[in-house]
């Protein structure tokens, strides 16, 4: 006993020895550019969130055993009792798979034009949650807890390194055009880091409204009111020095002022050449949802062309439509439903990487696509659809830092499980945090007398993906 307790003591130093990460911020500028702890791989972040969990069976995780097996029982399981009930037999996904790119990585014709990207990407087959309920899903994916309150990884990303655009915020999300993911504002939020590090969501369905100039007021007038009012302000700070909140805020101001001109400008998607807009799919007048979002994938691609930190681009939402129509929620007739949604998310994806690609920006930005959880590869009793299943799921990267044309990890031979380098959430965010040039262990936060963490008191960084 005592020598394990020297052990014990030995691992303990070792974890104490490693310093608290803690930015520097100028409350005036809380998204000045701030350095790394270490020579960074990617300089920005852009995630793609499939609200509902989309299926991991019936995109990008090939099972030629699931398909010999149609029909037949999940071994081991008699009896089992999932999310929303009991388990019907094995089935194999509705789409065949194919091998595409030089990696030869099967994919399903449910996105087959993703599946032409996939010499870009890096597969992460070994995923496992916490919870099999969407908004703890959801809560976990983006902040590392199951429970609300908590800085999202867009939050702890741009209050470690600021932005490199001072005319934008350093943190955008892009809801779906039918709504909100079903953790809401949530999945964006700054919980207990300082408000500036929130997210500012808008869409191209949905701009900020009632940022243009009125016309009875001239661009020499408004100049010399935004002038007085920064000599106003700055005369307030002088009475009242070290007052962080109060600099805060003129900052925020100041910057809704900027957006002023800034945001109409990176969202005036019309102003792309027609060509651009075709290979997003953004002119497709018979989809018009797909068009919509293609919309949203040029409006990330211009935002990280900006130098915006952190974009968060979202597939799938709550607000509308029931179970399944407007989300990845498949339970019930999932063919009926993925149908609609695959070629909504296919194309407009598919371009955004070749798009960026093309311009040099995967050389500088970390693409993650990423959904709550997973789905069972059996059949629900008494529905054509799939159940909730956290223990064994898909995530892909791509760009800055990361293979490419790479699988990492794996479930059994019927996805239901994470068997192969099994990873979890907190593994992810850490390895999203080391491309930054952060380590998860140090960067934190005091709140309520604790040094909290995106990983809390886990995570290791997936090695097996890092370039």
């Amino acid at each position: 006993m005592g020598l394990g307790g020297i052990a014990l003591g030995q691992l303990l130093g070792a974890r104490a020895a490693k310093p608290a990460f803690r930015p520097g911020i100028t409350p005036a500028r809380p998204y000045a550019a701030r350095h790394a702890e270490h020579r960074p791989k990617a300089q920005q972040v852009l995630v793609i969130f499939c609200s509902g969990a989309c299926s991991q069976i019936d995109t990008f995780d090939y099972k030629p055993e699931l398909i010999r097996r149609h029909g037949q029982p999940l071994p081991g399981t008699d009896g089992l009792i999932t999310f929303q009930g009991k388990q019907g037999s094995l089935n194999q996904s509705p789409w065949k798979f194919r091998p595409h790119g030089q990696s030869g990585k099967y994919i399903s014709d449910l996105v087959p034009q993703i599946g032409q990207m996939a010499d870009e990407l890096c597969f992460i087959h070994s995923l496992t949650g916490k919870t099999n309920t969407h908004g703890p899903g959801e809560n976990y994916m983006c902040t590392g807890y199951t429970l609300e309150g908590f800085p999202s990884v867009g939050a702890w990303t741009t209050y470690a390194l600021g932005s490199e655009n001072d005319n934008l915020p350093a943190y955008v999300a892009i809801p779906d055009p039918r709504g909100t993911p079903q953790s809401s504002v949530n999945c964006w939020g700054a919980g207990f880091l300082p408000a500036a590090f929130q997210g500012t969501a808008f869409n191209a369905a949905k701009p900020i409204q009632n940022l243009a100039r009125p016309e009875n007021i001239s661009p020499g007038t408004d100049a010399a009111t935004r002038g007085f009012l920064g000599r106003m302000n700055r005369r307030h700070l002088r009475r009242y020095p070290g007052e962080s909140e109060l600099a805060a805020r003129i900052a925020s101001h100041e910057l809704a002022a900027r957006m002023q001109l800034s945001v109409p400008e990176v969202s005036n998607i019309s102003a792309e050449p027609a060509h651009v807009l075709r290979s997003y799919g953004a002119d497709d007048s018979r989809n018009p949802l797909k068009a919509t979002f293609a919309q949203n994938c040029i409006l990330a691609r211009r935002l990280v062309e900006q130098g915006v930190r952190f974009v968060q681009l979202f597939n799938g939402a709550y607000q509308t439509g029931g179970e399944g129509v407007s989300n990845w929620d498949g339970h019930k007739v999932l063919k009926e439903q993925y149908t609609k949604h695959g070629p909504v998310l296919d194309q407009p994806v598919a371009a955004l990487l070749a798009d960026m690609k093309q311009r040099g920006l995967l050389e500088q930005t970390l693409v993650v696509w990423c959904t709550e959880f997973g789905r069972m590869p059996t059949f629900q009793a008494g529905a054509s659809g799939r159940d909730h299943n956290p223990d064994g799921f898909t995530a892909w990267l791509a760009g800055a830092g990361v293979k490419r044309g790479h699988t990492h990890g794996a479930t059994d031979e019927f996805s239901y499980k994470a068997v192969q380098d099994v990873a979890t959430v907190h593994d992810l965010h850490a390895t999203v945090l080391h491309l930054l040039g952060l380590e998860h262990e140090r960067l934190t936060f005091y709140h309520n007398g604790l040094e909290r963490r995106l990983t809390d008191v886990a995570g290791e960084v997936i090695q097996g993906v890092l370039a």
